[in-house]
């Protein structure tokens, strides 16, 4: 099975190595993880775990969910998230972090900060143009390219909204896996507020350490 979880962003902190040097890390809370179903290549074409995170009251999920989980007879939980999985576990049992180990190599998921509307130079990391009185061109947008078709392209780098998208951080270390009380203590920054929901998984880079 390829090691993934759900959780919860807590927010950074400093730890030391034993030679004293400063490490930032991101706590993150995650886990408890419930197997809400089990997707077989006979039934479903292929094989996957499908798992839950966090606890919800049964009146806000909707009748397809509540049919789904009343089926798997597992209480309702706010987000689904699917792992491929060959071997099988049981619907009903739970994914803790300990599925981690320190050292592993993981990919962290996030929608990250929103930081609204930002123009080109803060957005695409622009250069300015040169700032004394008499240039008249400081921090515009510049140059469209070609007049002739008298629309802008598809993808053109322009201002607008900033952030507040999906996005993964690859190949980040786990230093410390905490089972009592379910916290990922992993290396370096991820994306998104403190709070915000986090899809951590085993990393895709090959060649990565412990990458199982």
């Amino acid at each position: 099975m390829v090691k993934a979880i759900l959780g919860r962003k807590v927010g950074m902190t400093q730890i030391f190595d034993e030679e004293g040097k400063a490490i930032p890390v991101t706590v993150v809370a995650a886990g408890p993880c419930k197997v809400v179903q089990v997707k077989t290549v006979q039934r479903d074409g292929y094989s996957a775990l499908q798992f839950g995170f966090e606890a919800v009251r049964p009146k806000l999920v909707n009748k397809p969910k509540a049919g789904h989980f009343k089926k798997a007879a597992v209480e309702p939980l706010r987000f689904l998230r699917e792992v491929p999985a060959d071997d099988e576990l049981a619907v009903g049992s739970e994914l803790n972090v300990d599925v981690f180990s320190a050292s592993d190599l993981v990919d962290v998921s996030g929608i990250s900060r929103g930081k609204g509307f930002a123009g080109g130079i803060k957005r695409w990391n622009f250069s300015r143009g040169p700032m004394e009185h008499g240039s008249m061109y400081h921090r515009r947008p510049g140059s469209q390219g070609a007049t002739g078709p008298a629309r802008v392209f598809k993808g053109t780098k322009l201002p607008g909204h900033y952030g507040n998208s999906r996005v993964t951080v690859q190949n980040l270390e786990v230093v410390k896996v905490d089972p009592a009380k379910n916290l990922l203590v992993i290396k370096g920054s991820v994306p998104g507020v403190k709070g915000s929901l986090l899809y951590i998984r085993q990393t895709v880079k090959k060649g990565g350490a412990q990458n199982a």
